[in-house]
């Protein structure tokens, strides 16, 4: 007989836990409690003549390293955006940023965002691991169901890296927003708990050192690890 009156499954309704301002180690970054002190002058460098970097974010460019400092003292501040600074390991210095953020505890939902990849952390395995930590923190650590990744829908080089990492797309909402004067339709995605131990596994498959090869080249991409993983 079919229900006529279809109301969705039933879940577990405990909440979530909230993010705490904790060292995440990888192999290739350490993401770390944003500091200005500790992280702002590196991040300067790191971003300083890179205006692009700053294109579909809601703040930068910056005219120098004292206006980009004071601003990142005020994302230390907050705790929703709760933000990391990501530390690459070999060189000691912050060459991004991110957070997580809108912290539904009850729904269990919450967001990957402001993401600053300076030039040096562009489309290198050092970036894929940092979106990989978030990921195992919110999911696995603070029992999330729901992870989402929204961008600029005109953001293309965003939109792939989502559909990369293994986000699923869900729509376009049109003129969400109005950023730097700009009309702007976001793009969302989201990965759901039911999803996440095929993601899980593909990212620790992609980041073994044996899936490079002497030249630092992937051998498999992580999109066929993960087919892989969820066959």
């Amino acid at each position: 007989m079919t229900d006529a009156r279809p109301i969705g499954p039933e879940v577990d309704a405990s909440p979530a836990r909230r993010p705490e301002r904790k060292v995440l180690e990888g192999r290739f970054v350490r993401l770390e409690p944003l500091d200005a002190a500790r992280h702002g002058p590196a991040l300067w460098r790191a971003v300083d003549g890179a205006d692009a970097v700053w294109d579909y974010l809601f703040d930068g460019p910056y005219p120098d390293e004292a206006s980009l400092v004071a601003e990142i003292a005020a994302k230390a501040a907050s705790a929703d955006p709760l933000f990391w600074a990501i530390v690459d390991r070999a060189a000691g210095e912050a060459v991004g940023y991110a957070s997580l953020m809108r912290h539904d505890l009850v729904h269990r939902a919450i967001e990957v965002g402001n993401v600053l990849f300076a030039p040096a952390l562009q489309r290198r395995p050092a970036a894929t691991e940092a979106m990989a930590l978030l990921a195992v923190y919110a999911f696995d650590a603070l029992g999330y169901r729901r992870y989402e990744w929204k961008c600029n829908a005109l953001n293309a080089p965003s939109r792939a890296a989502a559909e990369r990492l293994g986000f699923t797309f869900e729509g376009v909402f049109r003129q969400h927003m109005i950023v730097k004067g700009r009309s702007r339709d976001t793009a969302w995605y989201a990965m759901t708990d039911g999803e996440w131990p095929a993601a899980r596994r593909a990212f620790a498959l992609w980041l073994s050192p044996d899936n490079f090869d002497g030249a630092a080249r992937q051998r498999r991409g992580l999109a066929e690890l993960r087919r892989q993983a969820s066959a």
